[in-house]
């Protein structure tokens, strides 16, 4: 009976304990069908998986800002150990970061930038500075142009903090020299996506516009741009086409010749770095309010170096 007793007491001793508690954390993604954003949800479901006593419960947000504020309240409800967001609107962030603070839960946005003037405690933002990515981008861009010539910017979901920084670092370099002998011609929104952005420059081709390059805020329009000027006949190889993101679709279009430039968004670290930040918050520990992973710029000189590393 004795030993019963003790096998019992050591029984609640280990439920009691810390290590017993199987972490979970929620996971909203403002939408599973985007080419980048899968890389950064897959390295969150690798770092989550490599954790012990920790499981992830995956969300798509399908970018609706309504159904991932639902998401976000379920998430609170089911009491979650730590919250991951990739936000479909930047806009809505301060009302995710209220909800989540109001709940004493941990918040981590991963990727795209919160609107939010400062965060509290117990919420950080892991991502990359937007201002390099179109920085970057252009700046190769208007060397490869020469600093002149005409070029059509193809912009993202104008919601999202992430396509209005590229557009403005885009305007930023060609309002000085060496770059300021390039115009935009015309600057629309694509939404990120390739079929819009095929559409667009279908558009843009029947207008008759005359341009140099297209400077698109994301992979996915650049390659969309691409397919429809090649349907079209009207693919030199001397057309500039450029891109953020460094996926690997991108890389494969570098590599046949088409897409000129990208830059290199880290989504592997991007996702593994939210889980790390999330769990250290959840345990009581010191995490950074912002977690950096610098972008870097692609070119078919330096492409080698980025074939495996989304």
């Amino acid at each position: 009976m004795k030993r019963i007793l003790l096998s019992l007491a050591a029984g609640v001793v280990l439920a009691m304990s810390p290590a017993a508690h199987a972490e979970k954390i929620g996971v909203s993604m403002s939408a599973f069908d985007d080419n980048f954003l899968t890389v950064v949800r897959n390295a969150i479901s690798a770092d989550g998986a490599k954790q012990k006593g920790v499981s992830l419960q995956f969300e798509d947000a399908q970018n609706d800002v309504g159904k991932q504020l639902n998401q976000i309240q379920n998430f609170i409800a089911q009491k979650v150990d730590a919250i991951i967001v990739n936000p479909v609107d930047t806009d809505a962030t301060p009302k995710m970061t209220k909800l989540a603070s109001a709940a004493g839960i941990p918040l981590v946005y991963v990727n795209r930038m919160p609107s939010d003037k400062n965060l509290p405690p117990k919420v950080s933002f892991v991502g990359s500075n937007e201002k390099d990515s179109g920085t970057l981008e252009m700046t190769e861009v208007c060397r490869q142009m020469g600093g002149k010539g005409n070029i059509l910017v193809m912009m993202g979901d104008l919601a999202n903090q992430a396509a209005r920084q590229r557009t403005q670092d885009i305007k930023d370099v060609i309002a000085k020299p060496p770059c300021d002998g390039i115009k935009i011609v015309d600057s629309r929104s694509a939404n990120w996506q390739r079929t819009d952005a095929a559409d667009l420059m279908n558009n843009w081709l029947s207008a008759g516009l005359k341009f140099d390059a297209i400077v698109s805020n994301n992979d996915e329009m650049a390659l969309g741009a691409i397919q429809s000027l090649k349907a079209a006949g009207k693919f030199p190889k001397t057309m500039i086409v450029a891109g953020v993101d460094a996926t690997q679709d991108a890389l494969a279009s570098m590599k046949s010749g088409d897409l000129k430039v990208t830059v290199f968004q880290n989504g592997a670290a991007q996702g593994a770095d939210a889980v790390e930040t999330a769990l250290k918050l959840a345990r009581g520990q010191q995490a950074n309010a912002t977690v950096w992973i610098p972008f870097e710029l692609v070119t078919p000189h330096n492409l080698p170096a980025f074939a495996s590393r989304n």
